[in-house]
């Protein structure tokens, strides 16, 4: 008798209704009686996982297309996004893990083949600004960065990010003391520095000036071995991209950054002088180098040489050989330009 009582269940437009009116009550945070504050957060716990539910299903059932596009529609019209942004520190921790998991999966979430996600996003830009600065609050610190890439997925919103002040705040947020948010922090920068690329390729030519000053200076000149080591990576990364070949042929034609990475293939650990070496590369490569960096690369050619010819790694790799030796062959075969040669011990590679 008792299965014939069972409740009906909800459709999407009463779940995001009553979730709705929750996550209101838990933002005014107005009730005096404990249990009954206890018993309408449990409730909004519910709301969120049955919404979980419907969007990545239950027992490996997969999830009901029609239901998802209507839960979409419904969370966005309503203003869910917004509400459940603002309250989220006031979720316990499952639940909290949950409404992320539910953001997630509806940026993904196309009706009609259109994002409605990202269209609520672009009317809605201060919930970046929120997002962003969340790094700044250790309790919301990782569920606000999980948010934040999910939205990084839309190139608009992206964009708005890296063309905003926040920027220059992720120099400082990748190395605040707390490891897991540093390293979070640093997850969503790599997001915004790599997604899009031709995003990126526009923000990194017309930002050149302050952007990599920046960086040089406060990640790749860091004391951290972690920020050190992220940095470099992530410039490889950004360098090497083919869509970033104007920008890498300005900071390959640097004699300045080209100190930074001849100091950094002298570090302490070997993981980034191997990761400093993938940039390095990228100097002596360069059929156009100007006579400063030409000069310095002769003057320290026999030091340079001898220094690669022992730079291995632990274990075989032959792109790194193949590129070894071309780098290898690049200094061997150089000249001196008819300029004054200025030598630079401090920036001499010991060996």
């Amino acid at each position: 008798m008792k299965g014939l009582f069972k409740s009906k269940p909800r459709t999407p437009a009463e779940l995001v209704r009553q979730t709705r009116d929750l996550l209101i009550y838990a933002d005014r945070n107005t009730e005096t009686r404990e249990h009954k504050r206890e018993e309408k957060m449990s409730e909004l716990n519910k709301l969120i996982l049955e919404m979980r539910s419907i969007l990545y299903g239950v027992g490996g059932a997969e999830p009901l297309l029609e239901a998802c596009s209507q839960l979409t529609q419904e969370f966005f019209k309503e203003g869910i996004l917004r509400l459940l942004i603002i309250s989220l520190h006031k979720l316990d921790l499952g639940a909290r893990q949950d409404a992320t998991h539910v953001v997630a999966n509806l940026q993904r979430q196309r009706v009609n083949s259109y994002s409605i996600a990202c269209d609520y996003l672009e009317n809605n830009l201060d919930l970046l600004d929120i997002l962003v600065l969340g790094y700044e609050d250790s309790d919301i610190a990782l569920s606000y960065g999980a948010i934040l890439r999910e939205c990084i997925r839309h190139q608009s919103i992206a964009r708005y990010i890296l063309e905003s002040d926040h920027m220059k705040k992720f120099f400082d947020y990748t190395q605040i003391p707390n490891f897991e948010i540093a390293s979070d922090a640093a997850a969503s920068f790599k997001e915004l520095l790599t997604r899009h690329k031709s995003t990126v390729a526009e923000f990194l030519s017309r930002n050149y000036d302050w952007f990599f000053p920046e960086y040089n200076t406060k990640l790749m000149g860091s004391s951290n071995y972690i920020t050190r080591r992220h940095a470099v990576k992530l410039l490889a990364d950004m360098l090497l991209d083919r869509s970033n070949s104007a920008v890498m042929i300005r900071y390959v034609s640097s004699l300045d950054n080209m100190r930074i990475l001849m100091n950094l293939l002298r570090d302490s650990h070997k993981n980034i002088q191997i990761e400093a070496f993938h940039v390095f590369k990228l100097f002596a490569a360069n059929q156009n180098k100007p006579a400063e960096i030409v000069n310095i690369l002769v003057t320290n050619k026999s030091k340079l040489l001898r220094f690669f010819d022992d730079f291995n790694f632990d274990k075989v790799d032959e792109q790194f050989e193949a590129d070894k030796a071309q780098v290898i062959n690049e200094i061997a075969i150089l000249e001196p330009k008819d300029i004054p040669c200025a030598t630079l011990d401090k920036h001499v590679i010991q060996c």
